[in-house]
């Protein structure tokens, strides 16, 4: 499959995704959506070339990514799309699932580190 038929097929897949999010999903959703997040504006599902990712700030070119179990065991996959966002220009942040569980403050401290502006 060429490229460009790839990145077609990623808003699709992005709609279909947004439609079937996961618990975990809409539970960071609400922190961030709508500009509640300190007034930063995230976006979900975005496609980037042929992958979409979870969260991304645009302005401040972060990704966030929510692992569940089955990335334990596609590190090698997940690190190719770290590698490809990153050569992007996007800084790539990942919680687990069970971070944004247990401690939803916490992950939303460590994206707030992420968005200050570094000097």
């Amino acid at each position: 499959m060429r490229g460009h038929d790839r990145k077609s097929m990623a808003v699709p897949r992005a709609r279909r995704l947004r439609r079937d999010s996961t618990d975990v999903e809409r539970l960071l959703w609400g922190a961030l959506r709508g500009r509640r997040f300190q007034t930063y504006k995230f976006r979900r599902q975005h496609p980037i070339g042929r992958y979409v990712v979870d969260f991304i700030c645009l302005s401040h070119a972060l990704i966030i990514e929510l692992d569940g179990g089955q990335h334990a065991v596609a590190l090698e996959r997940d690190a190719n799309r770290t590698a490809y966002l990153q050569g992007q220009g996007y800084r790539v942040i990942r919680f687990w699932n069970n971070d944004v569980l247990d401690n939803l403050e916490g992950v939303l401290t460590m994206i707030l580190i992420e968005l200050a502006p570094r000097a």
